[in-house]
């Protein structure tokens, strides 16, 4: 652990609450944080921080969040915060890139940037957001998280796998390692990524893309390697950067593309 660092993972009060208070109070947080980055570009502290007892559940996806009378975490609702950050017709895109890189270095929000695939999930910023996770292991191990299972409190190793299952399979396809050292090999590999590097992830991770993109018109032409890596020499550096990470999602509609483009042929 870091020098410095707290062994107990601490959350900003503001979202803490039944889901309408907390909806409440990260508006006020976004509002707040927007109104100091518009004057110097800079985002303040949480006002207030909580230490959470060990084995604290932290509601981590917005897809298990039933019982929103109940007072909870809701880390997810984070988003919320980054929803209210640009007023007044103020880009979103900048404030909300910063908004991260600096909270990122929080263990909330590691966790919480790491899960959500907010923006472009490029092979870089995957990186950055897996290191991130990874200097905070041991805070973030304290608490027990519902995030792809209702009612079933998951452990920190259980929900990275969860929601970055993907990037191992694409960049540290080790099966018998564990999920800390097979993040820090895709986190390590990732960082240092050539484009063909990614390729070679975006490969290893398409069948899965394929599996589930059910409703393709084209499969056999758009399933085949060669067309596959044809269209991808053929992307412009910005488009090949959203999908260089391997994100399963982001695989998905590039096939999806290729295909309606075969259908306007």
């Amino acid at each position: 652990m870091p020098p410095g660092q707290s062994a107990s993972l601490q959350l900003p009060s503001f979202l803490h609450g039944t889901f309408r208070s907390v909806q409440q109070k990260t508006h006020q947080e976004g509002v707040r944080c927007g109104e100091q980055y518009r004057k110097d570009g800079t985002f303040p502290s949480p006002r207030q921080m909580v230490e959470l007892p060990p084995g604290e559940v932290v509601v981590a996806h917005e897809v298990v969040d039933f019982q929103r009378e109940r007072p909870a975490w809701r880390l997810y609702m984070v988003s919320h915060v980054m929803g209210d950050l640009a007023q007044d017709g103020q880009k979103s895109f900048p404030v909300r890139h910063d908004y991260e890189a600096f909270f990122r270095e929080t263990a909330w929000g590691a966790l919480f940037f790491a899960t959500t695939h907010m923006g472009a999930v490029s092979a870089e910023r995957t990186a950055r957001r897996l290191q991130a996770v990874l200097r905070f292991w041991e805070p973030l191990q304290c608490a027990r998280y519902l995030f792809n299972q209702p009612g079933v409190p998951q452990t920190l190793e259980e929900v990275m796998v969860a929601a970055c299952g993907w990037a191992m399979d694409a960049w540290c396809p080790v099966g018998d390692a564990s999920v800390r050292s097979r993040l820090e090999g895709a986190a390590e590999r990732m960082a240092r990524a050539t484009r063909e590097d990614c390729i070679e992830a975006i490969f290893r991770e398409m069948p899965r893309a394929l599996a589930l993109a059910r409703k393709l018109k084209h499969r056999e032409v758009v399933a085949d390697p060669a067309f596959q890596r044809e269209r991808l020499a053929s992307l412009d550096a910005r488009s090949f950067e959203r999908v260089s990470g391997a994100l399963t999602g982001e695989l998905i509609g590039l096939l999806y593309d290729w295909d309606q483009e075969l259908g306007l042929q």
